[in-house]
């Protein structure tokens, strides 16, 4: 799930390079990632193979706890934004983030050479720099994982209702994974008195840290997801209403060529990295406005009493079309001309304005028809 979900919004990113926001989620889920292949029982080996016995165990914490420590900050940023308590928080999380690395690199250096491929079923828990280090590592991950919790519920209650829904499973999942490092704290402290104790309850609480993870990945993926899918809802209906403006913004544009804005043609790696079917939309939306306003005085013209600003959408198309024919081939630059408002929504949004438009361009396609 790590993989998909950093390939997803890494293609994401690709395509909108400058979202800080969206380049701090790619960068937490690739440290998670990291995190998690640095945790395989192949990769220690290899690592301290390579490094020196311990190092794995370091680097692979020291990547999960960046990562989520990013997690925080991508939510930090999307409550706070830039503000001064945004930049408090990014300082007492950093700072506190770099003394527990250093805390952890410092108890495996202090660790006995022959002891540091510790793990939490070691015989050797009641060594000071081996219970430091666990305890000190834990106490960072419950502290990380509730400050991640307490930001990502404070999104959700501000989110749109599908949103909200993955925001609440990644709490669901953060206040596992906090339990999770809770009971691998205790667990800690109960193996200083009896070493071999308890093994049942480690692998149970390891479950129960990949499945809080699962369910954190799966909110993640659930938000991108009602992202994506409102995404394409608007680039289709943006679509859908480009074609729809076309009839009008043909005959527009045969009577003034210079209303559209010719830009060079964009390469396969521009289309697919920026998507233009927003842009696309608002210009011709833009040229067929700029295109009424040069008929319009050809409209009063041919319909001197109409209320051409509120007349029935079949009737501005028809004026429409004997103002075409009346419009000459090149306009006298002396001529004063005067325009006048046409086909003004009953609202002032943009969804009324395109709506009026579209009626029109739908009326023009039927008398051509």
């Amino acid at each position: 799930m790590l993989i998909i979900g950093s390939l997803w919004k890494f293609v994401d990113l690709v395509r909108a390079p400058h979202d800080r926001l969206l380049r701090t989620l790619v960068s937490c889920l690739l440290l998670l990632l990291v995190g998690e292949i640095l945790s395989f029982p192949q990769m220690i080996r290899a690592v301290d193979g390579l490094t020196a016995v311990g190092v794995d165990k370091v680097a692979y914490n020291a990547v999960h706890m960046i990562g989520v420590y990013v997690l925080v900050l991508f939510f930090l940023s999307s409550v706070l934004g830039a503000s001064a308590e945004y930049r408090r928080q990014l300082n007492v999380n950093t700072a506190l983030l770099a003394v527990v690395l250093i805390s952890l690199a410092t108890c495996m250096i202090a660790t006995p050479a022959s002891m540091r491929a510790h793990t939490l079923s070691t015989p050797h828990m009641a060594q000071p720099a081996i219970m430091s280090f666990y305890v000190i590592g834990n106490l960072y991950y419950i502290y990380v994982y509730l400050t991640a919790k307490l930001w990502v519920s404070r999104c959700a209650r501000m989110a749109s209702r599908h949103l909200a829904l993955g925001l609440w499973t990644m709490v669901v999942g953060l206040f596992g994974l906090m339990i999770a490092a809770v009971n691998r704290l205790i667990w800690a402290f109960q193996r200083i008195g009896e070493p071999g104790s308890r093994e049942a309850f480690r692998i149970m609480n390891s479950s129960m840290t990949d499945w809080a993870l699962s369910i954190v990945l799966i909110g993640i993926c659930y938000s991108a997801s009602v992202q994506m899918f409102l995404c394409w809802k608007s680039a289709l209906h943006h679509r859908r209403m480009y074609s729809e403006l076309t009839p009008l913004w043909s005959a527009l544009v045969a009577a003034y060529p210079d209303l559209v804005l010719n830009r060079p043609e964009a390469s396969m790696w521009s289309r697919v990295r920026r998507p233009r079917a927003h842009e696309r939309f608002y210009r011709r939306l833009i040229e067929c406005r700029d295109g009424l306003v040069r008929l319009s005085p050809y409209l009063t013209r041919v319909a001197p009493h109409a209320d051409l600003a509120h007349g029935p959408p079949e009737q501005t198309a028809k004026y429409i079309t004997e103002a075409l024919a009346l419009q000459p081939a090149t306009e006298d630059p002396e001529m004063a001309l005067f325009a006048a408002r046409v086909a003004l929504p009953h609202t002032n949004d943009l969804g009324a304005d395109v709506g009026a438009l579209i009626s029109i361009s739908h009326a023009l396609r039927g008398r051509a028809s």
